[in-house]
């Protein structure tokens, strides 16, 4: 590499050169000269930056052109700084340090959201991608303190509308007014009995035989603050028995229907572990009766805290990815 006058060992003043150059300069030729200053040798250099040492060198003469000065001296296979050089070090190196820092800001940053959220659930919320949320969640914002409470689906959607809660995750198959609902986990809800039950151990059962069967249901037969599909489900296909129990909460629902109280809807993911472990049987159709999804809703009116925001965001963008 030919050394430089130095009659140009100097770097441009005024404010129009400093402007001018920095608009013009290529921070990667920056990069590979700082690496080249710190080990003073071009073979070290290339593997540091992973290239070849003539790109290394085309490097240096672009950026010396660049600059329209003398950052090197190069005699043999030593390579020293000239005084622009050193200065040109010195300065580069502080603003690598300087961009490298940035992250640590970023980083506190999440640790400073500090609040506490609300969240009303519908219970058995099946979802490991929900799940694996709230642990990364958990994981980044540690000062975020979360308290959920377990509602039936019509009760989330009251209490948000009275701002009792930053957010539910329930049941709404239907717009409603000052309700934002963003789709969270696909619910698709079946049939199913107990062992108690005689159609248990039934080798074959076809929906004609379900029709007169004792029913266990969800009290009121309304999901999601509207009638069910379910409930639409029986009428259409003309379902006869009695209503032989019922609960508002699901938990209690699957319970009484693993006791033999009757044929049951349930949602299928929640309680497939109940059912590979025989504690319930489904039946048909095979296909399901009917999606009952479950959103994320929240009271448009009501002004959300920065932890409250994050949360939300945060939460919407981890079922947003493929």
């Amino acid at each position: 590499m030919a050394d430089m006058s130095s009659k140009n060992d100097a770097p441009p003043s005024g404010e129009h050169g400093q402007r001018a150059l920095a608009a013009r300069l290529d921070w990667n030729l920056i990069r590979t000269f700082v690496v080249v200053a710190d080990e003073l040798n071009l073979s070290r250099a290339a593997e540091r930056l992973f290239v070849t040492q003539p790109a290394v060198s085309q490097a240096l003469k672009r950026l010396q052109a660049q600059l329209g000065y003398a950052l090197v001296q190069r005699r043999g296979p030593h390579i020293t700084l000239t005084g622009a050089g050193e200065e040109v070090h010195r300065i580069a190196s502080g603003v690598f340090a300087d961009v490298s820092s940035l992250e640590m800001p970023a980083r506190d940053a999440l640790e400073q959201v500090v609040g506490r959220v609300k969240l009303l659930s519908v219970s058995r919320v099946h979802s490991q991608r929900y799940n694996d949320f709230l642990a990364d969640f958990h994981r980044r914002y540690p000062r975020v303190e979360l308290e959920v409470e377990v509602l039936r689906g019509h009760d989330v959607l009251m209490a948000l509308r009275q701002n009792t809660a930053s957010f539910g995750l329930g049941l709404c198959r239907v717009d409603t007014p000052g309700i934002e609902r963003r789709l969270i986990v696909p619910q698709r809800y079946a049939l199913f009995c107990g062992p108690p039950h005689s159609l248990y151990d039934r080798a074959e059962v076809d929906i004609a035989r379900l029709l007169h069967e004792d029913l266990v249901t969800f009290t009121g037969d309304y999901l999601g603050d509207t009638l069910s599909p379910l409930t639409l489900f029986r009428e259409h296909h003309g379902f006869q028995g009695r209503l032989a129990a019922s609960s508002s909460n699901l938990e209690e629902v699957c319970r009484l229907i693993m006791c033999g109280y009757g044929i049951g809807f349930l949602p299928e993911g929640a309680f497939r572990r109940e059912t590979e472990a025989g504690m319930l049987r489904k039946l048909p159709p095979q296909e399901g009766l009917a999606d009952v999804d479950i959103h994320l809703l929240w009271n448009t009116q009501r002004p959300l805290r920065v932890a409250e925001t994050v949360f939300r965001d945060e939460l919407l963008a981890a079922f947003d990815r493929e």
